[in-house]
Parts: C-alpha cells; sequence; structure tokens
C-alpha cells in the first residue's frame, strides 16, 4: 500500500502586513523586498492561533476529501510556533475536529516539517498501522519574529495547511531526508521555556538567521536532493509535472530551477501573498494549486522542504483527483 493525497484545505490569518507596513518599522522598503526576496504581503495573527488554524485547515482538507472525522487513523502536525505545549498541538486538533479516533502527536522540523511529516504517514500506511493520516503544517511565526531586525521581519508569515494522505494500491515511492546539526547555527530560536530563562538575551528567544549561508545551503542542498531521489526512484526530470517547494524566497527557488535547467513555470510559487510560512508553506501552495484546478489526475509531483536543523529533503507523489474508497 501506499498514501495518495486526496484532499488539501488552508487556513491563513485575515489582517496582512505589505513592504510598506513593514518600511514603517524597519529601515527597507516595497523595492528592496521584493528583489531581495519576491515577498509583497504576509499574513499575521491576531485572533488565531496555530492549533485554530491548523484545526480549520485540517476541516477543509477532511471535507474535500468527503472523509468524516471518524474515519482519520492519525492527524501529524507539524509546527515550530504552536500556542500550546501540553496537550500537543495535534490532539488539540483531533478535539477540535471531532477525530475520536485518531492519535495526534506534533513533528518539529522547521521548513522541512510537511515533506518529513509526509514521509512519517507514508511510513505508516506502508506498514499497514494507517490507512488515513491528516497532515496539518500550521505555523505562528509572527510570534518568534523579532519585528525590528530587518533581515528576517521581512521573510516570515503565519498561515497554515493541510493534506489528507489515504492508502491506495499503487507506486510506492523511495524518499531522500538529511540533517547536518553542525551547520544548525544558521537559524536559530531559543526556547522561553528554560528554568532562569530571563537570563537568555531577549533577542536569542526569536528567530536568528545567517541569510547567506542559508541561501547558500538551501540552493546548494535542494538541487542535490532533486536529483538524489530522481535517482532513487529511476525517474527523469522531464517525468514531473511540478516541483513544490518550501517557499522561503523567490530567489532560492529561481536558482535551484537554474541549475536544474527546468522552465521555472513548473515550480508554483505563493510566497509573494504569504511570505515564509515554514512547514505550513508546502500545503498552502498545494491547496491553492488544487482549488484553481492545476493539478490533474495522474500527475507527478515532487515536494522539497529546507529549513533550520540544518535539513532537507524530498518526496514525490502521484496525484489522484478522487481517491475515495
Amino acid at each position: 500500500m501506499t498514501g495518495v493525497i486526496c484532499g488539501t484545505g488552508s487556513c491563513v490569518p485575515v489582517h496582512t502586513l505589505d513592504n510598506h507596513d513593514i518600511a514603517k518599522l524597519v529601515d527597507t522598503s516595497d523595492e528592496w523586498i521584493r528583489e531581495r526576496t519576491g515577498v509583497v504581503r504576509r499574513h499575521i495573527i491576531e485572533k488565531e492561533t496555530t492549533v485554530s488554524m491548523a484545526a480549520e485547515a485540517g476541516k477543509r482538507a477532511l471535507e474535500d476529501a468527503r472523509i468524516g472525522a471518524d474515519e482519520v487513523d492519525m492527524i501529524l502536525v507539524s509546527t515550530i510556533s504552536s500556542d500550546v505545549v501540553l496537550p500537543c498541538a495535534a490532539c488539540e486538533v483531533q478535539r477540535l475536529l471531532g477525530a475520536e479516533n485518531a492519535v495526534g502527536f506534533d513533528l518539529n522540523a522547521a521548513c522541512s516539517g510537511f515533506v518529513f511529516a509526509y514521509q512519517t504517514a507514508q511510513a505508516y500506511i506502508a506498514s499497514g498501522m494507517c490507512r488515513t493520516v491528516l497532515l496539518v503544517g500550521s505555523e505562528s511565526l509572527s510570534n518568534l519574529t523579532d519585528w525590528q531586525d530587518r533581515g528576517t521581519c521581512i521573510l516570515f508569515g503565519d498561515g497554515a495547511g493541510a493534506a489528507v494522505v489515504r492508502a491506495v494500491e499503487g507506486r510506492s515511492y523511495k524518499i531522500a531526508a538529511h540533517s547536518d546539526g553542525g551547520k544548525g547555527e544558521a537559524l536559530t530560536c531559543k526556547s522561553r521555556f528554560v528554568k532562569d530563562w530571563k537570563k537568555i538575551p531577549e533577542k536569542d528567544t526569536y528567530m536568528k538567521m545567517d541569510g547567506r549561508a542559508v541561501f547558500q545551503f538551501a540552493v546548494k542542498r535542494v538541487t542535490e536532493v532533486i536529483g538524489e531521489i530522481l535517482r532513487k526512484n529511476e525517474m527523469e526530470i522531464e517525468e514531473i509535472d511540478y516541483f513544490i517547494l518550501h517557499q522561503a524566497n523567490r530567489r532560492i527557488v529561481e536558482a535551484v530551477a537554474k541549475r536544474l535547467k527546468i522552465e521555472i513555470d513548473r515550480f508554483p510559487m505563493n510566497l509573494q501573498e504569504y511570505g515564509n510560512t515554514s512547514s505550513a508553506s508546502i500545503p498552502i501552495l498545494l491547496d491553492e494549486l488544487k482549488r484553481k484546478g492545476s493539478l490533474k489526475n495522474g500527475q507527478k509531483i515532487l515536494m522539497a522542504g529546507f529549513g533550520a536543523g540544518l535539513s532537507w529533503g524530498a518526496c514525490i507523489t502521484d496525484w489522484v483527483s478522487d481517491a475515495k474508497e
């Protein structure tokens, strides 16, 4: 058995900050941000929370899949910015959805999170332990952003995306996943939930990033991992219809496409509207593409995530328009 995505959903905050709003906070401009990142605006929570967005995105994904909450065997929530520690976000989502038959747990892999969660779901499905898994990437990165740091506050936004992965008979694709903790200092954020946390410099409890190091890492490793997963599955680049990359920076996506000599229109992007939403970026983009009718039955999609850890990975899936049994 293998798992295929049979439903998608997303939820983003109503409130937005465009680049002109950011320019009122730090020394920057709309032109400067667009040129270096491709971001135009980002959605920022007000009343919403990581859990509330996750639950709403999950609800919409189940509705799209025409699957009842009682049919879900597992809920995986990928997040680095949950508003709850105990119970975990996944258990809160289970409660809000009424998915009483599902086991739930959280996964923390930052911007690689949704890809790693998808890989985890495939393992559970292949083993026969689960048939229907709800995957959610949900982030409130505005809570972890230093709004006086020009290098990071221009990038990040909030939101949630979800996908229902259901067991079917079909091809099982090999995956690729890597971590390099030795280079983790390129992107960090210290917890406030430690003894004597007030002794930690406040700025260390917000995301800190070496932009140049992260850019170089992303372009190199994403290019490599796409080649790796194609080789593992004995496939050619031409067989992939869409390359769905984590939406970190337009320049990164364009650089990867250029290195692989692939036309940029096979790399959909929506970061201009949402910024970098970490583990939520891939499922939000998938949901938008599905709702627009861009995804067709039988297409092959390669998803690649990369980010803090440092970590990176990729997976391939066949798009199935209706996997409901």
